[in-house]
């Protein structure tokens, strides 16, 4: 007669040989690594794919090599001019070598936040206000490399940095609108010098023009009578230039 209780040991051993090859493998997708510790000494990196491990004597660390985006909170920034703004940026890393970013450093994701704020304030604040509003791309590629050197041996890869939001003060504003304001009434000012002195320019050519030829005054004195006359039917009195009669005055003397 079949007895279970006689199977009992050897049912047990096989749950527990089947908890200990589920518990031994590992699966990871394309974009992590896995950082393994065996007997708390670094061991390699696993992944991706299936791999094992020897469960009790391996730790397995995941770490995403996708691309992270951090938002850097607003930080109160007083530039080289003495001016307070409260500037925010955006800042792109990706982990480049997974054994790094755990060995060398306890948390790669709040240390690089917290040395992406102080690199912030302290690079803005060696800039004017003029240069921070003009040249943003250079300030981020200047925050860029910057970060990029201190978290390189963290194995931490900062790809970009954008200066997201510069709030001014409302003084500072009015300030900066009263400046352009200015610089717009002054290139008026510049337009409307150079357009005199073309047009005095020009006069003067016309008349040297008129100087050495006496007949084009008389043609222009005509032009002028005749657009005179086309614009009202009225009776306009010019007086004639004696050039124009002269020819009649010689006949009739002689």
């Amino acid at each position: 007669m079949f007895d279970i209780f006689n199977y009992v040991p050897l049912i047990f051993v096989v749950i527990l040989l089947v908890m200990f090859a589920a518990s031994a493998i590992r699966i990871l997708p394309e974009y992590e690594r896995g950082v393994l510790f065996r007997l708390g000494r670094y061991a390699g990196v696993r992944g991706p794919g299936l791999f094992f491990i020897i469960p009790g004597v391996d730790r397995l660390v995941r770490v995403s090599l996708r691309t992270v985006v951090f938002d850097v909170p607003p930080q109160d920034v007083i530039t080289h001019d003495n001016v307070t703004v409260k500037v925010s940026a955006v800042v792109y890393f990706r982990v480049i070598a997974p054994e790094k970013a755990i060995v060398e450093v306890e948390n790669f994701l709040y240390a690089t936040s917290q040395l992406s704020q102080t690199t912030l304030r302290s690079v803005l604040g060696q800039v004017e206000l003029d240069e921070l509003l003009a040249n943003r791309e250079k300030i981020n590629k200047e925050l860029q490399e910057i970060l990029d050197r201190h978290t390189g041996p963290w194995g931490v890869k900062v790809a970009n940095v954008e200066v997201k939001n510069i709030d001014l003060p409302q003084e500072m504003l009015r300030a900066i609108a009263k400046q352009a304001e200015a610089e717009r009434e002054r290139r008026a000012k510049i337009i409307h010098a150079e357009g005199e002195l073309q047009a005095s320019e020009k006069l003067a050519q016309a008349a040297q023009v008129l100087a050495t030829e006496p007949m084009s005054l008389q043609l222009r004195y005509l032009q002028a009578l005749t657009e005179i006359a086309a614009e009202k039917n009225s009776t306009t009195i010019f007086p004639v230039p004696i050039d124009l009669i002269k020819m009649f005055l010689d006949k009739k003397i002689t």
